[in-house]
């Protein structure tokens, strides 16, 4: 084999990676939308996941559960299994996400949607074309993202408005910059892929990375910027 020929098969493997990637998040974005609209016109629907509290807190914990799951045991998955753990959790995902319809427009979720689009393409984007090493500005952000958690489930108690505010901007900017450090991290993944089913698994990995950074972004504009009915 030439070296033209070894560097166009790398090529073809790298472009395989990322089309995977991005393949596997938008669809799951899809499922996601559609289901949680699907809930969110279904009265049956409504009254059984959002008029028990137990029922609710049970889908929350299932999702939790089955990304714990994928990620500690993807390794010993085949790429189908992956595929459709991850299918799961999006479907799972939009059940919960149902009651956005509920409590905010219809023209400010697509605008917010629109917005969120615009800023997750752009940090992918710089996270694509950096020549800076974002490991380091990765690592403060995880960091950043513990701790606007913690304070999270403390104001579960505190029931502050302006420290809401205050964490959904936080998680704003920090999924913000997470989008640029999970793209540099797939573009450094799909330079060493050669195509196999070890590849096909990292894409779907990367593709939840990336897909919930995005549905982060969505959820905390809307808490900042959402019109409610």
């Amino acid at each position: 084999m030439n070296d033209s020929m070894i560097v166009r098969t790398g090529e073809e493997a790298r472009k395989k990676f990322m089309s995977g990637v991005y393949t596997w998040m938008t669809l799951a974005l899809a499922l996601s939308g559609l289901t949680a609209f699907g809930v969110a016109t279904s009265p049956a629907a409504l009254q059984l996941i959002f008029g028990n509290r137990m029922v609710f807190y049970g889908l929350i914990i299932a999702e939790l559960a089955l990304v714990f799951f994928f990620t500690a045991r993807v390794h010993a998955m085949s790429v189908s299994t992956a595929s459709l753990v991850f299918i799961a959790y999006s479907v799972l995902n939009g059940v919960t996400m149902a009651s956005i319809f509920i409590v905010y427009t219809a023209t400010s979720i697509f605008s917010v949607f629109l917005i969120s689009a615009g800023m997750f393409a752009g940090m992918s984007i710089y996270g694509r074309v950096t020549k800076t090493d974002l490991r380091s500005v990765g690592r403060y952000l995880m960091m950043a993202l513990i701790g606007v958690i913690i304070a999270s489930l403390v104001n579960i108690f505190l029931r502050s408005s302006g420290l809401d505010w205050l964490l959904s901007l936080l998680t704003v900017g920090i999924f913000v910059g997470l989008t640029a450090y999970d793209t540099q991290k797939a573009y450094a993944i799909a330079e060493r892929s050669d195509g196999s089913d070890i590849f096909a698994k990292a894409s779907v990995v990367m593709a939840l990375e990336l897909y919930l950074d995005f549905i982060n972004i969505f959820l905390s504009l809307l808490r900042l910027f959402g019109k409610r009915n």
